[in-house]
């Protein structure tokens, strides 16, 4: 499995990362543990997951994903060889959310427990927190880095505006700093992630770890139609891409699949991992076809005019034009 390191930091994660948001959800846990298994085998060990995880399903509070992996990372010696990734900041109810001091240090030992781990080796702010100062939000992540709890910090959901502003408050005031971003960023959701955090990315050499990179599964070309999505639990997700240029992304997908005798998934994976500053995808999997998808999309290179292709079908002037 190619690595490649994350950021300026010292951790060297595999070129894709599993995602840990369907571990019971849409993975039951004992499918989950054999997927983990199977997934650290093929070097794929840079997990991420959430504490808000999987609260929105039916009779879950969050946390569900962090205490499937805890309980996976308790059976044998292998913390060591596992890259965990966990976030927060999301409303986890009763007022628990945000990105205050107080907060962050009540949540870092909720992950602690759940993961069943003395140390989290990349703590991500979910997302960007108005009410709470900057420096008091990275004040609370240098403590829990110098305490040795967090390895690294990363940054979700921030704006470019907001991210240069973090990095220069870390510095200014000689606090850790945010190694990585994890935007939303795939083949029909790219405008955003291109103009406006892009060049902080660049600027600042942070690591990126895109989510949606499957666009909730629209990439993988199995949503053509709203009876499709019907009942699906990412189906609500995907219907804002049912128009003639996401189909058209789709079409491009699968002539670019067929050309490599591969599959639009592990395109659309490659592509990604192609762009100017992402460091390793997320993508989860609910069935062993999808993992085998996620390892192959890391050994699959595109030509030149593959590349091209996508990006001219999926570009954002496409998309108003359509």
């Amino acid at each position: 499995m190619q690595r490649i390191k994350l950021g300026k930091s010292d951790l060297e994660v595999p070129v894709i990362c599993l995602g840990g948001n369907v571990f019971g959800w849409t993975l039951p846990e004992a499918d989950s543990l054999r997927q983990l298994d199977a997934a650290l085998e093929a070097g794929l060990n840079f997990i991420d997951t959430a504490d808000v995880y999987s609260r929105w399903a039916p009779g879950h509070q969050g946390g569900e994903s962090e205490a499937i992996l805890g309980k996976w990372l308790a059976k044998g010696n292998k913390r060591s060889n596992v890259i965990i990734a966990t976030k927060v900041g999301l409303d986890m109810g009763d007022g628990k959310k945000g990105l205050k001091p107080a907060y962050i240090e009540q949540a870092v030992e909720d992950s602690l427990r759940r993961l069943q781990t003395d140390y989290i080796d990349l703590y991500q702010a979910h997302t960007d927190d108005k009410d709470a100062p900057l420096e008091e939000t990275l004040a609370a992540f240098d403590k829990l880095v110098r305490q040795g709890k967090v390895r690294h910090i990363g940054a979700s959901n921030y704006s470019g505006a907001r991210l240069a502003e973090a990095l220069h408050t870390s510095k200014d005031n000689g606090l850790v700093s945010y190694i990585s971003l994890q935007p939303e960023y795939n083949l029909v959701e790219r405008e955003k992630f291109e103009t406006d955090l892009l060049p902080v990315v660049l600027e600042h050499t942070l690591g990126v770890i895109p989510y949606f990179s499957l666009a909730a599964g629209f990439l993988t070309g199995k949503y053509r139609s709203k009876q499709d999505a019907d009942g699906k639990a990412r189906g609500a997700k995907v219907g804002k891409y049912f128009n003639d240029w996401g189909f058209h992304v789709v079409d491009a997908l699968e002539e670019v699949a067929r050309a490599h005798h591969s599959t639009p998934s592990r395109v659309a994976l490659a592509w990604l991992m192609e762009q100017p500053g992402v460091t390793a995808p997320i993508a989860s999997a609910t069935k062993d076809e999808h993992l085998t998808d996620l390892i192959e999309a890391t050994r699959l290179k595109l030509d030149h005019a593959s590349l091209e292709k996508l990006n001219t079908v999926s570009a954002p002037a496409a998309a108003v034009k359509a």
